[in-house]
C-alpha cells in the first residue's frame, strides 16, 4: 500500500482512468478530471464552480439539478468500481456526501462474496450489452470467411465497384450501429432501453440532459450500441468480395460506424453496410454528391431533380405482412482518391436486398458501370415481414 496520501491519490486517479469505469460519458470524464486536478485537491468547491468550469453554464440553483446529478452519478460510478474490479484496493477515491471534491480514503478489502456484489441493475445492462457485442462479433467473424448463397463471387468481384478495392489502401468495413441509453423512470433501475435519432453518443446524451435538467436522473448512459439484424446479415454477402478485392482479411478492418473518424475517410477505402440513418460521418460525403437527399425522416429519400419522395413502409410492418422498403447502392472516390462503396437501405429488407445486388455479377452488369465515374442506384424492395423477396430498379444515376 502507498503510504503517502498524495501518491495514493494519483495512483487511484490513474487506476480509475485506466479501468474505463466512466464509460463513454464525456460529462462524467470532464467532472472527474476537474475534481482530480492537483490545483483543486483539498479545496472546497461550490456548485457554481462546477457548473461554470465543467459545463460552461451559469447555475440556476433554484431548479437546475444538473451538477448534483452528475456528482451523484460519478459517486455511484466510483462505488461500483470499488465494489467490482477495484475491490482489492485499500486506498479509494470517494466524493463526500454533500460536497464537490475528491478525497482518498482507506478501506479494508471486500470479502470474496462482497466482490461479486453489483448494483441491482448493472448486471442486466452489462448482460444486454454483452449479448449485442458477442452476437455482432460472432456474426462478423463468421461472415468474413463465407460466401453468401446468392453469390457468383468471380463475376461480382470483376465489377468496377469491387475491382481494385484495397489495392492502394487498407479497407475499412463500417457497419451501421445505434447508441441506446436507459430510462429509469426516475427509479433505481432502467425500465427500458431507448433509441433516439438525435442522441447518438454518450456526449449527445450529456448535452441533452444539460439542456433538459428536468430529465436528469431519468436517462442514464449504459455504454451500449446495437447493429440491426439486417445490416449484420447483409455483411455476409459483402465480406467475401471485400476479402478478395483487398487480397486477404489481413488488409480489412471491420468496425462500427460509431467508431469511424474523419481521418479514416482519407486514409482507407471505405465500405459501409447498414441503414441510411446510421451513416454518421459518412452522411456528408455521401449526400453532398448524391441525387437524393434525406427527407423529414430517415425513412424518406427525395429525388432532388424530380421532387419525388420514396418513403419506406418496412419499419412498422407486422410479421407476415407485405411491406416495401428502398435500397441504396453508391460508389465514388473521395477527395483523397480513396474509394467508397455504400450498401444501404432504409430498413432491414432494403439493406439485405441491396447487399444481394452488390454481390451479384448479373445485377451489377445491368448497371453498366464506368470504372472512372461515380454511380448510385435506388431500388424498390418488396418483402414480407422482415424477409426481402425481390427488387425493382428505380434509377441509376451516373
Amino acid at each position: 500500500m502507498i503510504d503517502d496520501p498524495s501518491e495514493a491519490f494519483e495512483a487511484q486517479v490513474a487506476r480509475v482512468r485506466a479501468a474505463g469505469v466512466l464509460g463513454r460519458s464525456h460529462g462524467l470524464a470532464r467532472l472527474f478530471d476537474y475534481l482530480a486536478a492537483p490545483e483543486r485537491r483539498g479545496r472546497t468547491l461550490s456548485e457554481a464552480d462546477v457548473a461554470l468550469d465543467v459545463f460552461g453554464r451559469e447555475p440556476d440553483l433554484s431548479g437546475d439539478a444538473s451538477v448534483r446529478v452528475y456528482v451523484h452519478r460519478l459517486r455511484k460510478k466510483l462505488e461500483a468500481f470499488y465494489a467490482g474490479p477495484g475491490a482489492d484496493e485499500t486506498r479509494r477515491l470517494v466524493i463526500p456526501v454533500g460536497e464537490y471534491r475528491l478525497e482518498i480514503a482507506t478501506a479494508a478489502p471486500a470479502p470474496a462474496a462482497g466482490r461479486r456484489a453489483r448494483s441491482r441493475w448493472l448486471w442486466p445492462a452489462v448482460a444486454a450489452a454483452a449479448v449485442l457485442v458477442a452476437a455482432n462479433a460472432g456474426a462478423w467473424w463468421w461472415v468474413a470467411g463465407r460466401a453468401g448463397p446468392t453469390q457468383d463471387l468471380a463475376a461480382a468481384a470483376a465489377s468496377p465497384i469491387w475491382a481494385g478495392l484495397g489495392r492502394e489502401r487498407p479497407v475499412i468495413v463500417a457497419i451501421g450501429d445505434y447508441y441506446i441509453f436507459g430510462d429509469t423512470d426516475y427509479g433505481d433501475t432502467p425500465k427500458r432501453m431507448v433509441r433516439a435519432f438525435e442522441i447518438n453518443s454518450p456526449a449527445d446524451l450529456d448535452a441533452f440532459l444539460m439542456a433538459n435538467p428536468q430529465l436528469q436522473g431519468r436517462y442514464v448512459d449504459l455504454d451500449t450500441y446495437y447493429t440491426p439484424v439486417g445490416a449484420t446479415l447483409a455483411l455476409r454477402e459483402i465480406m467475401p468480395l471485400v476479402r478478395q478485392a483487398a487480397g486477404g482479411l489481413g488488409r480489412v478492418r471491420v468496425i462500427t460506424a460509431s467508431q469511424l473518424t474523419p481521418d479514416m475517410l482519407k486514409s482507407a477505402d471505405i465500405v459501409y453496410v447498414g441503414y441510411l440513418s446510421a451513416l454518421r460521418v459518412l452522411q456528408a460525403p455521401v449526400f453532398e454528391r448524391s441525387r437524393f437527399t434525406i427527407g423529414a425522416t430517415y425513412d424518406e429519400l427525395i429525388d432532388r431533380r424530380t421532387g419525388v419522395s420514396y418513403t419506406s413502409g418496412a419499419g412498422p410492418a407486422a410479421t407476415g405482412q407485405p411491406n416495401r422498403d428502398y435500397g441504396y447502392l453508391a460508389a465514388f472516390r473521395g477527395a483523397a482518391g480513396n474509394r467508397f462503396v455504400i450498401v444501404a437501405g432504409n430498413r432491414d429488407i432494403g439493406v439485405m436486398q441491396t447487399a444481394e445486388i452488390a454481390a451479384d455479377g448479373r445485377s451489377l452488369a445491368a448497371l453498366r458501370l464506368d470504372p472512372d465515374r461515380a454511380v448510385e442506384a435506388l431500388y424498390q424492395v418488396d418483402g414480407v415481414g422482415r424477409t426481402n423477396i425481390g427488387a425493382t430498379p428505380i434509377l441509376a444515376a451516373r
